[in-house]
C-alpha cells in the first residue's frame, strides 16, 4: 500500500509539472485586474460537480486577497442566481470536458442579459465548444485521472486547483497585496493573527 500511495503522490505530481505554461496566464490576469481593479466588477466563478467545487475555492481565495469574487452555480443560475452577474464582471469558467452543458448553457444566459462579459476559461479540452467560447483559454493538460477507473475527477481537480492558485498568486502580486491588507480581511483563527503579527513587523 506505501508503494501505491507514492505511486499516486508521483502521478498528481507530475501531471502538475505538466501543466502548460503559456502566456494566457498574462492574459487572465490581465483581463481580471481590468474588470475588478480598474472598472470595479469582480469575478464570477462557475463549475458543475468537481469542477465547480474547485471555482468556489478559487472565487474565495481570490476575496481572501483583496480581488473580489462569487460562486455561481450553473444550475441556481438558471432559477434567479444569475442576477449576481452584473455589467462589470467577468467570468471564470471551470470545465474538464469543455463540454459541460450548464456551463454552456450559462454562457448563453450572460449573453442574454446584454453585457459584453469577458469569459476565461480552464480546460483539459481547449478545442471545445467551451474552449471556443472564451477569450483565454487556460489548458490544464488533461493528465489521466489517478482513479482506477479512470472516471473520478481526481487529477484533473488537483491541476485546477494549482492553476486556480497560480492565478490568485499573480493577482496579489500584480496589486500589492499586503499582510496587512490580509488581516483586515481575515481577522479571525490563526491566520488572522499571524497577518496582523505580519503587518506589525512591515511584511
Amino acid at each position: 500500500m506505501i508503494e501505491e500511495v507514492r505511486k499516486i503522490f508521483e502521478s498528481e505530481a507530475k501531471a502538475v509539472l505538466n501543466i502548460p505554461v503559456t502566456d494566457n496566464y498574462q492574459a487572465a490576469c490581465d483581463m481580471i485586474h481590468e474588470a475588478v481593479h480598474v472598472n470595479g466588477g469582480k469575478v464570477v466563478a462557475s463549475g458543475m460537480g468537481k469542477a465547480g467545487q474547485i471555482a468556489l475555492n478559487i472565487a474565495t481565495t481570490f476575496s481572501a486577497t483583496g480581488t473580489p469574487a462569487v460562486f455561481l452555480h450553473p444550475s441556481d443560475a438558471q432559477h434567479g442566481d444569475l442576477g449576481v452577474i452584473q455589467k462589470k464582471d467577468i467570468l471564470l469558467l471551470i470545465s474538464n470536458s469543455g463540454k459541460t452543458l450548464e456551463i454552456i448553457e450559462l454562457c448563453d444566459l450572460v449573453k442574454n442579459l446584454g453585457y459584453n462579459t469577458r469569459i476565461i476559461v480552464i480546460t483539459g479540452n481547449t478545442d471545445s465548444e467551451l474552449g471556443h467560447r472564451a477569450e483565454v483559454t487556460i489548458s490544464t493538460g488533461h493528465p489521466p485521472e489517478v482513479c482506477p477507473l479512470g472516471l473520478t475527477p481526481t487529477t484533473s481537480t488537483t491541476v485546477m486547483t494549482t492553476i486556480g492558485d497560480a492565478l490568485v498568486v499573480l493577482m496579489m502580486k500584480r496589486i500589492g497585496y499586503t499582510a496587512a491588507d490580509y488581516a483586515k480581511r481575515h481577522h479571525g483563527g490563526y491566520l488572522g493573527i499571524k497577518s496582523r503579527h505580519a503587518a506589525l513587523n512591515g511584511k
